[in-house]
């Protein structure tokens, strides 16, 4: 079982099932939403996400491609992403874990895109777009 909290604690989530590989993505999209050089994500089944409290105080903002970034409307914290185009998998926003994330994020993807300010040297796989998966 895993757990976790938006900044403000209205938000309270768990995870009955495992994550999957975590990565960095460094899309134009997750760095404005995130105000950041990359946003740490990485996918969970929705069956397996369930909210314990603050379900209510969820905004979510949708592109015209089907894609909805999902934060707390309190304190903004970004929680999840998800497609209409994989109904079954959410990106889970692995900074609003109280619980260890099992494993380190396994790569870099959108470095085509990536903020020409970050350099990365970790020496992860770099992947221009996004590998093939939901």
């Amino acid at each position: 079982m895993h757990t976790g909290t938006c900044l403000c604690g209205t938000i309270h989530y768990e995870i009955a099932g495992p994550i999957g590989a975590a990565v960095y993505c460094h899309c134009s999209r997750c760095r404005k939403a995130n105000g950041a050089a990359f946003a740490v994500t990485a996918p969970v089944a929705t069956k397996d996400l369930r909210f314990v409290s603050g379900e209510a105080a969820l905004k979510s903002f949708s592109t015209p491609e089907g894609v909805h970034r999902v934060f707390c409307a309190e304190c903004g914290s970004p929680i999840l992403s998800r497609r209409d185009s994989a109904p079954d998998i959410v990106r889970l926003r692995v900074g609003t874990l109280t619980t260890p994330l099992p494993q380190a994020p396994a790569a870099h993807i959108f470095v085509g895109s990536k903020a020409e300010w970050f350099g990365i040297h970790d020496g992860l796989p770099q992947h221009a777009e996004r590998p093939l998966s939901p």
